[in-house]
């Protein structure tokens, strides 16, 4: 009930904006053009935190053309709503995860491979790198839409409701969400778990009603999403490292003059640092919260076992898609050059 009453909001939200839009041709005076990004984070969350900052920049630097507005916690639908409202042009921006993105275009698939990077200056690198991600980025364009940035979103690690997962064998009988993506729900079956695909926003019901054994997520998940106080034993199997992916609507981009489409060019890579500074921040705030609130309890397993029962799921990923070799073979090159360093 709740989702379809969200559902209703949004749609009455943009029905208003696009009355306003459409008054501001009647009078004389030339008014500012709305920018509406819609994320699903609290806005609490470093993602909210960046966009804010973003709304600040381009309202201060274009004001007069362009105003800012985010629309944070599902305002506007679910991601995969979101996204689709951005490929119309309905919104301009949506923060959406790579798993819903690699249903548009096949090279986003790289992202979900687990274990992909060895270690976090290594995926750093591989992100900042345009000639390893500038191609992935553009690969949409036909979908109406195109990456102008990503985010950090730190290791994705199981939390439970029942029990600490410490080895494979213990994801064994296990109901765990993932996000939609076919590459989660392969991973999930090597592990030996049941895959339960859903959206973000219904994960909290669901572990509360048991529907699920327990998720898998960034910590924040325990804190600013509530998870914490239902699930009680958050496990670093650091099974994947995926970025969130800001997107734009290409109509609007390309419709920006060279002038204006700097300072937007700027203003994502504004996005891009504050995001990620406020992260490392966010995740030791959120690891002390879910402890000493949250009665939340941390476990370091071995990840060699879980890493061993993932790698078949890298060659029949790059069998089935070729295409991708190109770009794994780079990111081998950056796992040579800043290797684990262990915990």
């Amino acid at each position: 009930m709740k989702r379809h009453l969200r559902k209703i909001a949004a749609l009455l939200i943009l029905v208003v904006l696009a009355g306003i839009l459409a008054g501001c041709g009647s009078g004389t005076e030339k008014k500012a053009r709305i920018v509406r990004i819609g994320h699903n984070q609290s806005t609490n969350h470093p993602t909210h935190i960046a966009l804010a900052a973003f709304q600040d920049f381009i309202n201060e630097k274009l004001g007069d053309k362009y105003r800012v507005e985010v629309y944070p916690n599902e305002l506007l639908g679910s991601q995969n709503n979101m996204v689709q409202l951005t490929q119309t042009g309905a919104i301009d921006f949506c923060v959406a995860s790579n798993a819903i993105l690699d249903t548009f275009s096949k090279n986003y698939e790289i992202f979900n491979l687990p274990y992909l990077f060895a270690s976090q200056e290594a995926y750093e690198h591989v992100m900042d790198d345009p000639a390893v991600t500038g191609p992935i980025f553009e690969s949409t364009k036909e979908a109406g839409f195109s990456a102008v940035t990503w985010l950090d979103a730190g290791t994705r690690n199981f939390y439970t409701v029942s029990k600490a997962i410490e080895t494979p064998a213990d994801l064994k009988g296990m109901k765990i969400r993932v996000q939609q993506s076919p590459i989660n729900v392969e991973m999930m079956k090597l592990l030996g778990g049941s895959a339960t695909p859903m959206g973000f926003g219904e994960v909290y019901t669901a572990l509360q009603s048991k529907i699920i054994d327990g998720a898998e997520n960034n910590e924040l998940a325990l804190t600013d999403n509530g998870h914490g106080d239902v699930c009680k034993f958050y496990s670093y199997d650091m099974h994947q490292m995926i970025p969130d992916i800001l997107i734009g609507n290409n109509a609007f981009l390309d419709g920006l003059t060279a002038e204006d489409r700097a300072i937007f060019e700027e203003g994502f890579q504004l996005i891009n640092k504050v995001q990620r500074e406020k992260w490392s921040e966010s995740v030791e705030a959120a690891k002390t919260k879910a402890q000493n609130e949250q009665n939340v309890q941390f476990f370091y397993p071995d990840t060699k076992p879980f890493e061993e029962a993932c790698k078949p799921l890298h060659q029949s990923v790059l069998q089935k898609n070729p295409g991708l070799q190109a770009t794994y073979d780079a990111i081998q090159k950056y796992n040579q050059e800043f290797p684990s360093t262990g915990k």
